[in-house]
């Protein structure tokens, strides 16, 4: 089980009693747990760890456990609660001497409606962090002389997220390249000469980037992509799409900040999303358009294959993803801000001026456009399929 639920009980109170009422309390939540009672012996172990304060009078017996608990976690303590007994007096006791000494806190109380979707909630995000812990990431060469604003902290980021940044020299990816045959690509209808012709060399990085990858023992990379243009005169986009259908998160740029970003998307969602940036952006209706040129062939319906954008060469991506509710996020490589809010894809265009893939996006909240005017993370964000505010919101909470 991913959630279990642990138990404060105060020695005056009836325990058949007390059973009772937590046996008709814990039902109503219409949950999976496991029942740990009064046995810390494993707590933090699992995704969520709830400490189900059942009387009051319990304010004493927390405290003499907090020492051990913290040894044991360092997430922040849920306090779940029915009012019965006096147990949510307890629990705001508990809670404000958390506060007082800088421990994160929250009881979780309320309509068992609202408990149980605030518990499935935390469980998702505290499976989020597990998974977090220990990755790491490669930066392969370094962030394109262009993002200046766009590095992260490494020591931050494995105090915080508990991730590794491991950099790669650029020219170990090219020695790999060199060292990998070509091999036939599979046949695609209607491609442009030159994109045909291109169609082995981008299968040979594809095959380059898993084998650094493995190398290195990564969980995600991002890569100095731009370089490969006259390194090897071809292109990421294709070994970036494939690599992150695939489960491995794979950006480009060397942005560390959007690497981070993608990393904590698949973690919650399943989806390393879409890394793009804005390429117009109307304030008064908030629809913005977003282009790149790859995107993970596990978010689109279809796509097609064109040449890089900029440089007119290699293999580069239209993807079509389909319309309804998306998420644009970004995490800053400090772990200090997240921007986080929701909107719906109107549409895909194709047209021949930008990145291709291109996407339409309408704000839920028009007056947030300003922020990427304003105050934005960088250039690049991470536009995900669904509703996913509340989860990105909320694993930003347990990281500040």
């Amino acid at each position: 089980m991913s959630i279990a639920i642990y138990t404060l009980t105060s020695e005056l109170h009836d325990e058949r009693a007390v059973w009772q009422m937590t046996e008709e309390f814990l039902n109503s939540l219409n949950i999976d747990f496991e029942f740990r009672g009064s046995d810390y012996s494993d707590y933090g172990r699992h995704s969520l760890s709830l400490i189900y304060v059942r009387t009051g009078g319990t304010e004493g017996i927390f405290r003499k456990l907090l020492p051990t608990l913290q040894a044991c976690s360092d997430s922040p303590f849920y306090l779940l609660t029915s009012g019965k007994s006096n147990s949510l007096a307890a629990s705001m006791e508990i809670l404000s001497y958390l506060r007082q000494n800088g421990i994160r806190g929250e009881i979780i109380h309320g309509k068992a409606d609202y408990m149980s979707r605030r518990i499935k909630l935390l469980e998702k995000v505290g499976k989020a962090v597990k998974q977090l812990k220990d990755c790491r990431l490669g930066i392969i060469g370094e962030p394109s002389d262009w993002l200046i604003s766009s590095n992260a902290d490494k020591e931050r980021v494995k105090k915080v997220l508990g991730a590794e940044l491991v950099s790669i020299p650029m020219r170990e990816l090219l020695d790999v390249i060199e060292a990998t045959p070509l091999q036939t690509a599979e046949a695609v209808e209607n491609l442009p000469e030159s994109v045909r012709e291109a169609m082995p060399g981008a299968e040979q990085i594809y095959t380059a980037l898993k084998t650094v990858a493995g190398r290195h023992k990564l969980n995600g990379l991002t890569i100095r992509c731009f370089d490969l243009l006259t390194a090897v005169h071809n292109t990421g986009c294709l070994a970036l799409a494939k690599l992150n259908s695939e489960g491995m998160v794979a950006g480009c740029e060397g942005d560390v900040p959007a690497m981070l970003s993608m990393m904590i998307a698949r973690a919650l969602t399943g989806v390393s999303g879409f890394q793009a940036n804005p390429a117009n952006i109307d304030t008064q209706t908030g629809e913005m358009l977003f282009a790149h040129c790859t995107i993970p062939f596990g978010m689109v319906e279809r796509y097609e294959f064109d040449t890089h954008f900029e440089s007119g060469i290699g293999v580069g991506i239209r993807g079509y993803m389909k319309e309804g509710p998306v998420t644009i996020f970004k995490m800053s490589g400090d772990l200090s801000r997240c921007f986080a809010e929701e909107g719906r894809l109107k549409r895909n265009q194709a047209k021949p001026d930008l990145c291709r893939t291109q996407q339409v996006i309408q704000l839920a909240d028009p007056e947030k456009a300003s922020y990427f005017l304003k105050n934005p993370i960088g250039n690049h964000h991470i536009i995900i399929p669904g509703h996913h505010k509340e989860l990105l919101d909320e694993i930003f909470e347990q990281y500040s």
